[in-house]
């Protein structure tokens, strides 16, 4: 059974920072495209950041040079390391993962956690 457990989310103010984990089990977590995305009362959700299995990464152009995605293959965990956050930000915050499809890309995000709550105060 695949399972995705995200955590680390919380309450900060503008200009803070937190660090966002997911931990994965139940595939072979290397062999898969990675990605974070968010969901703010009311909206659609949002592609945040997007790794591949070779470590190639993709950003939101709203979060460019503030997050940094990243991941531990060893321990199966994906990273969302959040700077310099903004009340814009705040939405609960998703981790997926998609089939690598090498030179296609990432395929459709087909596994999902629960999501952590991100809340920005100004």
């Amino acid at each position: 059974q695949v399972q995705l457990v995200e955590s680390g989310g919380g309450s900060v103010q503008a200009g803070g920072s937190l660090r966002l984990s997911c931990g994965v089990s139940g595939l072979t977590y290397s062999s898969y495209c990675k990605g974070w995305f968010h969901q703010a009362p009311g909206k659609e959700r949002e592609e945040v950041a997007v790794i591949g299995s070779g470590g190639t990464t993709r950003y939101a152009d709203s979060v460019k040079g503030r997050f940094t995605i990243s991941q531990d293959n060893s321990e199966s965990t994906l990273y969302l390391q959040m700077n310099s956050l903004k009340p814009e930000d705040t939405a609960m915050y998703y981790c997926a993962l998609a089939p690598d499809l090498a030179t296609w890309g990432c395929g459709a995000f087909r596994y999902w956690g629960r999501g952590t709550q991100v809340t920005v105060s100004s």
